[in-house]
This record gives C-alpha cells, structure tokens and sequence, in this order.
C-alpha cells in the first residue's frame, strides 16, 4: 500500500498547496508539546503555545476560556461558522516510545493530542492562507481536560457559544492505532460510546483485624460489589449490546491489621445508547445499595456521578459529505468504515446532546479517525491477518504509543483542512443565539 503524504488535488488544490511549507514548523510543533505535555487542567504552557501559533496565522485569540481553553477567530465575510475543536491534555504514564522527542516526566501525549493540535493549527493556517476560497467564520477551540471529560462542559459553561457564536458545525478528529495516511469514517452509526463515571464510598465501622465481628469491613462489602458489578453485562443485556462496566479503582485502609472505616470504588459505565447508559448506571446504583445493606454497614452508601460524557454520532449529512470530500482528496484506497468503539470523550457536548448547557439546537457534529502506525512499526508486526497486526500494536493510552509524524500529520491536516472547507460550503443554518 502506497503511504507518501497525500497531495493537492481537486476542488481543494489552491488550500493545500501550502502544505508543504507548513509542514516543518507544525512537525516541531508537535514534537514541542510532545516533550512537554501537561495534565487535564493544568495545560498552562500548551494553551500559551497553541494560542501565539494561532495568533501568528491572524486568528483573534482569547486565553483562559473555561479554565485554560484557547479561541481563535478566523473571520471571513459573511456565511457558516465552524468550530474546528482539538484538546490539550496529556496523560499521567511514563512513556516508553523511545523517541528523540520523548516525554521524560510523570505524563505523555498517549492519545495524539499533540498531533491534533498540530493538525488544527495547520488547518488554520491553510485557511488563512486561502481566503479567496472560502467565506465565513472559523472558530478554533483548545480545550482543557478532555482525558477527565470535564473540559467540553466548562467550556461550554464559560459561555463558548455566546461568547463566540453559536457553530453550524463542529469538526474533530482523532488518532487511531491504524495505518498512518488513513482515515476512518463511521457509517450513519456511533463512532465513540457514552459513559458515565461514578465515585462509590462504602461506610464501614473501623476495629481491630483481630475482632472483626466488632466492626463491618466495607472491604469485604466493596469485593462484593465488584464480582456483583460483572453481572450486570453478562445477564442484564442483551447478547448483541456492547456495553462495559469497569471498576477501575478500589481504595481502602492503612494497614494490613487494621479494619477501615470505608472503602471507595471508582466505576465506569459505557454503551451505545443513552437508554442503555441509564439502564447501567441504574443497575451500578441499585446493586452498591444492596450489597451496602447485606452487608450491614451502618450507613448509606455514597453514589455521585463525576462526568457523564453522550455517545458521539456524527450528523449523517455532514459526515456524508466530508467522506466524499476526503475521498477525493486522498484517494478511496485511504478511506475505511470505522466500527462504534467503546472508547469515549466529551465532543459531542458540543452539539445537540449539549443542548440543555449551550441553549442551541441544531448543530452539526463531524469526526473521524485518523491513522498513525508507521511502516517500520507496521513491518515489525506479526499476525495472520490485519485485524491481529492492528490489535498488537501499541494502542491509544499505551506508553508506548507513538504516531508516526511524517505520515500522520498531513494526513490529519489534510482531512481537518478539506472538512472545514466542506463545511463552510454548506447552507448555514438557522440557529437562535442563546
């Protein structure tokens, strides 16, 4: 299979043909926040970062949206408003990529967040670049926090849309462990799952590991809601349904003789359907309380929701014509389906499934994935066939993932570029202010 960079052809030649001169400077862009990433809600030098390089294109750019959110305005006459959206945030793992450029702290960019920024801005400045083609408002988004999915909301609390305008269309894309040079599109389905997080605090009564009738063990109470947990999929949905319920923390007491006063559980639901998430989150609910009484602990469980992120679904027009346009662009060899993943972030928040925050209706939703295995990674891979090489590869929130630059980023800028361009093509549509 062919992997060089993609190359201006057709309706979008005149914008891309700035690509290359762009590429330099957004690699070492990336390779920047690369090397000093910084956790959700403390991106303070990528912010700083991302908004000089957008107010360098001649974006207006305002700081501290939503915590360290950045907002550049690209205005261009009158027509549709876009809001091209990228993250921030990097995760706490120690990374094992080996690259010149590595990470040598306690965090890393393990999801491509640098990589998305990059590809952003390279839009940006592509834009900028090709007024003449295009009319209408582009609105670029750095958002904070997305790995906690916390930062679409505060952003859009912070009054994003009433501030800036409300969008006709929302564009994001994302790293994939797939092949560098391609992109992934779901078909009229899901592209990401929705969850919904929760902190569980189990009340005990403390004493002594050699009296433990005289206490109640909220560990043995917390072992037990975790086994019970596992039911939930296995006999309370449907054999077809995805769904996932995890357990991802369980914290309890200081010492090996010492019976606690309680114990927490972190817990995460998703599924493809908002239904399907308020069946789960009901079932978590009703089974902590039940085993909380078997138990007898002398108090009520508490059970708060931290983040509650929807199901991404992209709007089926939009999407439709951003294929195509990334079809022609790239070429229909680079292009595949993409199968609803149980993986999540807050994105869609920013369309209509955010509605009861930003007060619009209306907006359009467009995402796609974006490969970033290289062919030295790829070659150095084993298995009978490419769904087994793939599931072998290091994958997002891997230490060891590490998207292949020279391949991936043009790809993305390419695919973020021709979207907006799609985009701004489009009829805006009527959408009241909040």
């Amino acid at each position: 299979m062919n992997s060089a960079p993609p190359l201006p052809s057709g309706r979008h030649a005149s914008a891309l043909s700035h690509l290359d001169a762009l590429l330099r400077p957004l690699t070492l862009f990336a390779m920047d926040l690369h090397r000093h990433p910084e956790p959700s809600g403390e991106e303070s030098r990528t912010a700083a970062r991302l908004a000089d390089a957008l107010e360098a294109e001649g974006c207006v750019t305002t700081r501290g949206v939503g915590g360290h959110g950045v907002v550049g305005v690209l205005t261009n006459g009158p027509g549709p408003r876009v809001y091209l959206r990228t993250e921030l945030d990097a995760l706490p793992l120690r990374e094992r990529t080996g690259l010149p450029y590595a990470a040598q702290g306690p965090h890393m960019h393990a999801c491509g967040h640098d990589l998305h920024a990059a590809a952003v801005l390279g839009a940006a400045g592509l834009l900028a670049r090709c007024r003449r083609d295009w009319s209408g408002t582009v609105v670029v988004v750095g958002q904070p926090a997305e790995e906690t999915l916390t930062g679409a909301r505060a952003l859009l609390t912070d009054g994003l849309y009433a501030r800036f305008g409300p969008p006709d269309t929302v564009l994001a894309q994302h790293t994939a462990p797939l092949l560098a040079g391609m992109v992934a599109h779901g078909y009229g389905q899901p592209v990401l799952a929705g969850s919904v997080s929760l902190d569980v605090t189990l009340h005990g009564r403390g004493g002594h590991a050699g009296a433990p009738h005289l206490g109640v063990d909220p560990v043995v109470a917390a072992a037990a809601v975790v086994l019970r947990l596992q039911q939930i999929v296995a006999r309370e949905c449907a054999p077809a349904e995805q769904a996932t319920v995890t357990v991802g923390s369980l914290r309890a007491g200081t010492h090996s003789n010492i019976v606690p006063e309680s114990a927490s559980l972190g817990i995460t639901v998703r599924s493809l359907t908002p239904a399907g998430l308020d069946r789960l989150v009901a079932a978590v609910e009703r089974i902590v309380r039940a085993e909380s009484a078997a138990s007898g602990c002398p108090a009520d469980p508490d059970i708060a929701v931290v983040s509650r992120s929807p199901v991404t679904l992209p709007d089926a027009d939009l999407s439709g014509a951003v294929r195509e346009a990334h079809t022609e662009v790239l070429g229909a060899e680079r292009l595949m389906p993409w199968a609803p993943s149980m993986a999540t972030e807050d994105f869609a928040l920013y369309g209509d499934a955010g509605r009861e925050i930003h007060g619009c209706e209306g907006i359009a939703l467009g995402y796609w994935m974006v490969g970033v295995v290289g062919p030295r990674q790829w070659a150095a891979t084993t298995g009978a066939t490419v769904a087994e090489r793939l599931a072998a590869l290091p994958s997002n929130h891997s230490p060891e993932f590490a998207p292949h630059l020279p391949l991936a980023l043009p790809t993305a800028t390419t695919a973020m570029t021709t979207a907006a361009l799609t985009a701004l093509a489009r009829k805006p549509r009527m959408i009241p202010a909040p």
